[in-house]
């Protein structure tokens, strides 16, 4: 292959930005678009721990500009969570020359499911993590020790933990893409499964409050999901004659040899 048919480096950079503008302005519409609501939306992320807070108890901000930046934040996250479908499709146009034509033919559908599972993952933490460990950590309270969140570290709290579990619902989707690849197999993963759960349980200790309850919560799924992983890669994984590629499924940065 000549060093004229390879892509000039600048030519990677300038796409990279024009993705990158795209994405800037996805996320400024939804931020634009979710200012505006900034207060239902935090009454929204709050309810689950209004709902097991005592009756009388409410969020405080401990320093006058907070709420006004807790609002901001608020609406910020809102606007990401709404540009995100177009986030993940930048992300993946800008990998797909990398790619071979059959693969590229999988990007719509890897978009559309990105963004159910991330979307599942978030339900998940808001659902059935939030009540569970809010309960937990408000039973701490007694007579004399009354709890009092800030909506600074209630806000650093819940979307922390959203995102974690918006992340690690991922989990089916990268792993079947691995299969899909070649890069992964199905005796690897069942092999490796004991392996999978250490992780599971050490990356929930990383991603969750040092407490036993939600990290088990995370862990739990994490484990389901790696075996619906399993499933997914014994279906679309690269079967044997997939092992080599045609010359017309080579991507277009990466022409045959003369």
């Amino acid at each position: 292959m000549n060093d004229d048919d390879k892509i000039p480096f600048t030519s990677h950079l300038d796409e990279l930005r024009r993705r990158l503008i795209i994405s800037f302005i996805a996320v400024a519409i939804g931020f634009a678009a979710a200012y505006g609501f900034k207060e239902y939306l935090f009454e929204i992320l709050v309810r689950p721990l209004k709902l097991v807070m005592a009756e009388g108890d409410t969020l405080i901000f401990t320093n006058l500009p907070e709420a006004f930046f807790t609002y901001l934040k608020v609406a910020f996250l809102t606007g990401i969570g709404l540009a995100s479908p177009v986030l993940i499709y930048q992300f993946w146009m800008f990998v797909a020359p990398g790619l071979y034509d059959k693969e590229k033919r999988m990007l719509l559908p890897i978009v559309f499911l990105s963004t159910l599972f991330f979307v599942g993952g978030a339900l998940f933490g808001y659902f059935i993590v939030f009540p569970y460990g809010f309960e937990f950590f408000l039973g701490f309270a007694t007579e004399t020790i009354r709890p009092m969140p800030s909506m600074k570290e209630y806000l650093s709290f819940a979307a922390k933990l959203l995102l974690a579990f918006g992340v690690v619902f991922e989990l089916p989707l990268v792993i079947t893409f691995m299969a899909k690849l070649g890069l992964v197999t199905v005796p690897f993963l069942k092999r490796n499964r004991k392996y999978a759960v250490l992780l599971f349980f050490a990356g929930a200790a990383i991603l969750t409050p040092p407490d036993v309850v939600t990290q088990v919560m995370m862990a739990l799924p994490l484990m389901l999901l790696y075996e619906v992983s399993i499933v997914g890669a014994r279906i679309f994984g690269r079967k044997p004659l997939d092992a080599t590629d045609t010359e017309e499924d080579a991507p277009e940065s990466r022409p045959p040899a003369e």
